[in-house]
């Protein structure tokens, strides 16, 4: 069952006293480049740093109030773990962060600073689901996927909802698939709001999931995920692939040079801090430059949380 366009709504009139009402930025020079019409949703200036506080803090205000002074429990090795944290905080409510041992430590500092309190996992994704089952267990805490959730789906929508009031006659808007979170929400919004625009999907060669699973009509894995773009490492899920399945067309993969040349044009022309998996959209529209030649289209910028000692180029 695919949410409705009230359930949409709603979300978005529930998460916007709690988020940024991010930029939309364009460059004249990029918009040569690649003969369109640019417009950036800048998620990189969202609170922590990704959209990914959009649907923590839609799923955690859908929860009862006796589940809430139980807490919220996830596992993530990035940007949910910090979006929960601090969405968490903002409404005084604990949660419990399953991470990794190999999660880059500038992201457990920022997860403890948001009062996010942080079980240490094996790197895999049974040892990181064992943790959360314990937790759950232990707590009473409600468990929140970070991308196949549809509360969380609904509260990643509303970026799209934002960039569609102030540029309602796009044609395109394209995003990074990772696990399929964004680009669900994304196809939900731009579907009821502006149903002639397409919602396209770019991604990473080395962690085609998403592309072999349209082909396929079934969700497909990788054995393997290898792309300097760190936040689409990730599968799709029960929940978001229906929606994908139905309302996206098309998904494009992008090589890793193609994806790092990308995020240095964002950093030279617009001059904005974004992470690789940010720039995997934007490579996309250059992938398929004549597909999207003067159209006008919408990029959703899907983060700005880079390790600047460990930059691409």
């Amino acid at each position: 069952m695919i949410p409705t366009k009230e359930e949409v709504i709603a979300a978005y009139n529930r998460v916007k006293p709690f988020v940024h009402q991010t930029p939309v930025l364009t460059s004249t020079l990029i918009n040569n480049l690649t003969e369109t019409e640019l417009y950036f949703k800048c998620e990189n200036f969202q609170k922590m740093g990704a959209f990914k506080m959009r649907g923590a803090i839609n799923a955690i205000q859908q929860l009862s109030k006796a589940q809430q002074k139980s807490g919220v429990v996830t596992h993530s090795s990035g940007n949910f773990a910090q979006a929960l944290s601090l969405a968490a905080k903002n409404l005084g409510v604990k949660a419990y962060i399953v991470m990794p041992s190999n999660a880059p430590q500038v992201k457990k500092n920022a997860v403890r600073g948001y009062g996010g309190i942080i079980t240490e996992s094996k790197p895999t994704l049974a040892a990181r689901e064992k943790e959360a089952n314990k937790i759950q267990n232990k707590t009473g805490a409600t468990f929140i996927h970070p991308s196949n959730d549809t509360n969380v789906i609904l509260g990643q929508a509303t970026a799209a909802v934002e960039l569609l009031k102030k540029h309602p006659n796009l044609d395109y808007v394209v995003t990074p698939v990772g696990g399929g979170g964004l680009i669900a929400g994304t196809a939900l919004a731009t579907h009821y709001l502006n149903p002639a625009c397409k919602v396209i999907g770019g991604e990473p060669l080395g962690a085609d999931d998403a592309w072999r699973s349209l082909q396929s009509g079934n969700i497909e894995t990788n054995e393997t995920a290898s792309t300097v773009a760190d936040g689409l490492r990730t599968n799709l899920g029960d929940k978001n692939f229906p929606i994908i399945n139905k309302l996206v067309p098309e998904i494009i993969r992008v090589e890793e040079t193609e994806i790092i040349a990308a995020m240095s044009l964002i950093w030279e022309r617009l001059k904005i801090v974004v992470e690789p998996s940010s720039a995997v959209a934007l490579a996309a529209v250059f992938k398929k430059k004549a597909y999207f030649r003067n159209k006008k289209i919408g990029i959703i910028i899907s983060g700005g949380n880079v390790d600047l000692r460990n930059l691409p180029f």
